[in-house]
């Protein structure tokens, strides 16, 4: 008997053992998700976008103080919009909604213009895709942009909820890019993979997939060339990266674009030529902690249709925070 004891003792220990394993080595879909849900509070965002909020806010405070909703309230209501960098077209469309809606007062004025922002950033699908065995995430962008250090904070919220990530520098061109996301490696505390300066970006973000499928990496994060999006040339060495990537890994589901706030409706030329040649899906938008009018998120979403997925707040590693609409609104509009 005893043997046969010792034998039920022994797969139970291999059970309690393999349900630990399985639910302490979280799948990166789950990952996903609770990046998604860290949410920052909107008192506090309010707090970080105050010098956006101020450059809004401050100007809709001036057109609702009007005491009436005549013509001239509502060229200053489009005025004050396109001001903000949420562009001619959207403000357009906003204020007309507005105005159709017939609002009895700049109370309810101002009611109805939050409810339309929120409309125009009512995009789908803000969590981090990250399918694959390792998922790939290809980040592109110009430089300046904030790009290299946006993958260092991803990589550290990734890593910190269990997913182990794999850096890959396929920044070529550029002599302190190599050595700029070691650093961040190093930091984070993340594999790196890169090549000689010079060398094929694609055969080094193709070496980088391969290492974290053989090191048991669940995502690679690939770095790209900063690349301005008038330069043809560049933009094709971009699709063929990700090319060389795909006909490994399959369909890559995430390829972020990197924007600066402070660029305002460049950025909406940027994430145009971004779209067409890298199938770009979503967006992180940097440096909205300085003087950037954060009417661009607005603008990109409601005429690009591309979902803001993170927005940057300040340079510290954990100032790169998922982006909750509703949060945004209200505190973009605390002022008016």
């Amino acid at each position: 008997m005893e043997p046969v004891i010792y034998l039920i003792v022994g797969l139970v220990i291999v059970l309690v053992v393999a349900g630990y394993v399985v639910t302490t080595r979280r799948r990166p879909g789950s990952i996903a998700r609770e990046i998604s849900e860290a949410r920052t509070g909107g008192e506090d965002l309010s707090d970080r976008l105050s010098k956006s909020r101020v450059s809004l806010g401050g100007a809709l405070r001036n057109v609702f103080s009007r005491p009436q909703l005549d013509q001239d309230f509502w060229d200053e209501l489009e005025e004050a919009l396109i001001g903000a960098d949420v562009g001619v077209k959207a403000s357009t469309e906003i204020v007309g909604r507005v105005k159709h809606a017939d609002p009895a007062s700049s109370v309810e004025a101002r009611d109805l213009l939050s409810m339309e922002v929120r409309h125009a950033l009512a995009a789908e699908h803000r969590e981090l895709v990250i399918e694959g065995e390792p998922a790939v995430i290809m980040v592109v962008g110009v430089n300046g942009t904030g790009k290299t250090t946006s993958i260092a904070k991803i990589a550290a919220q990734l890593k910190e909820r269990g997913a182990e990530p794999l850096l890959g520098a396929a920044d070529t061109f550029r002599a302190a890019a190599d050595t700029q996301l070691r650093t961040w490696a190093e930091r984070v505390g993340v594999d790196i993979v890169a090549g000689q300066e010079g060398s094929d970006p694609a055969a080094v973000a193709f070496d980088a997939f391969q290492a974290a499928r053989a090191r048991g990496r669940d995502v690679v994060i690939i770095d790209t060339a900063g690349r301005l999006q008038s330069k043809k040339n560049l933009m094709g060495e971009l699709a063929k990266i990700k090319r060389v990537v795909e006909r490994e890994a399959g369909p890559i589901k995430e390829v972020l674009l990197v924007l600066d706030a402070t660029a305002g409706q460049n950025g909406m030329s940027q994430a145009q030529h971004f779209f067409e040649t890298a199938g770009v899906t979503g967006i992180v938008l940097t440096k909205l902690d300085g003087t950037a009018r954060g009417g661009i998120v607005v603008a990109i979403e409601a005429e690009l249709g591309l979902p803001v997925k993170f927005i940057g707040v300040g340079e510290g590693i954990d100032d790169l925070i998922p982006f909750e609409p509703d949060a945004f609104v209200d505190a973009l509009l605390a002022d008016a």
